[in-house]
């Protein structure tokens, strides 16, 4: 086999997954893409959006999402082409630069839900704690417990309350309630010693 044959091979290979960072073929495409040429935003995608996957996956860290993203990035660029300048820098950073803010955008905006449905569960939580006897079986034992944790101040008893009942853990606890994970920490162990306090008391 020609090693110099494939070598050019794999270099063509490499030229349409995403050229160097300063290639003016790339520049071309996007001035022409800028100008309605589909043809040569087609050209621009087959060299870029295998970069820009590989960007996201890496920022966004799910291969779906991250897919997600380079759909929408390249949506953009079409849309925004005629805001690129060839003399402020390489279209290929253009669009690197559009790929990593829009994964970040991603990021945060999953994060942010994940805050609203934790904090949703806690008001779910306060909602119905006091049908909290209904649910457990009718046992002394619980019904103490039950007692006891209505004693405590809100403040250490919801954290028992999330952990305990709804299953989350230190840290989840923590960014429901919007506070240090230290802090949830040391109101449960001070919840819980009152709490054994008070079980103690009723025997």
């Amino acid at each position: 086999m020609d090693r110099g044959a494939g070598a050019r091979r794999e270099g063509d290979r490499q030229g349409r997954r995403g050229g160097s960072a300063d290639d003016p073929g790339l520049d071309q495409l996007l001035v022409r893409a800028a100008d309605g040429d589909e043809q040569a935003f087609a050209e621009l995608y087959d060299a870029l959006a295998h970069t820009v996957l590989g960007l996201a996956c890496r920022v966004v860290g799910d291969k779906a999402q991250a897919e997600e993203v380079t759909q929408d990035v390249m949506v953009e660029v079409w849309r925004t082409a005629d805001r690129f300048r060839p003399a402020r820098g390489a279209a290929r950073n253009w669009v690197l630069t559009l790929a990593h803010r829009r994964a970040v955008d991603r990021v945060r905006s999953v994060t942010a839900g994940r805050v609203r449905e934790l904090r949703a569960a806690v008001m779910e939580q306060e909602r119905s704690f006091d049908t909290v006897a209904e649910e457990v079986e009718v046992r002394e034992e619980q019904r103490a417990v039950f007692r006891c944790l209505t004693q405590l101040a809100r403040e250490l008893r919801l954290p028992l309350v999330l952990a305990y009942y709804e299953g989350l853990t230190y840290a989840e606890v923590a960014e429901a309630l919007s506070m240090p994970t230290g802090t949830i920490k040391s109101r449960m162990r001070q919840g819980l010693r009152r709490l054994h306090e008070c079980m103690e008391a009723a025997s």
